[in-house]
């Protein structure tokens, strides 16, 4: 696992990758199955390191679930971006059909050819895309790190929301960093004085 104080020294000379996992209005739309509780706030922080990234020229990837279970109707406007965080002209996006990001050919065929490169996760679907992506890039030598006050996952059928995701970001700690969006941003300010 990379320190924080490590990551932040490197972000200049070697960039992170800044995957923003589907971040579509059907997780902002009440009444829907997957809905996040705290979708201002987590899509307000993806917001916040778009921009950082954007701001440095970094790289950054956008997912989008494109499943077809009956739940989840890629026809419909709800699979669309969020309006504020869809991909700019020069950012890659890469529509995946399972839980995991690596089930798009194209995404997997890119990482593949990816040396070295270390992975920042931030956005939606914290128990379904970002713990499986993390695990099957873990599984194949990938670094990856999540931001833990930008991620959300969906209100559980049962019990605290706020329980469900720590234990999910537990699950994730044991195949990926976890930073805080603070110390990102406080990490660019070092190294921009």
């Amino acid at each position: 696992m990379i320190s924080s104080k490590k990551m932040m020294a490197s972000l200049q000379e070697d960039p992170p990758l800044l995957i923003c996992a589907d971040l579509q209005i059907e997780y902002l739309t009440e009444g829907r199955r997957h809905v996040i509780a705290d979708a201002e706030a987590i899509t307000s922080r993806c917001l916040e390191l778009t921009t950082l990234w954007r701001d440095n020229l970094w790289p950054i990837v956008h997912l989008k679930r494109i499943a077809q279970a009956a739940w989840f109707n890629p026809a419909s406007n709800l699979t669309d971006w969020i309006a504020e965080l869809k991909p700019r002209p020069g950012e890659l996006a890469f529509e995946h059909p399972l839980p995991s990001a690596y089930s798009s050919t194209r995404f997997a065929e890119y990482m593949a050819n990816m040396k070295s490169i270390r992975c920042v996760l931030s956005g939606f679907s914290l128990d379904e895309t970002i713990l499986s992506t993390v695990i099957d890039g873990f599984h194949r030598s990938h670094r990856y790190q999540i931001v833990g006050d930008a991620v959300a996952c969906r209100r559980p059928g049962t019990g605290d929301a706020a329980s469900y995701k720590m234990s999910v970001v537990k699950v994730i700690s044991n195949f990926a960093g976890i930073l805080q969006s603070a110390d990102l941003k406080q990490g660019d300010a070092a190294i921009a004085v």
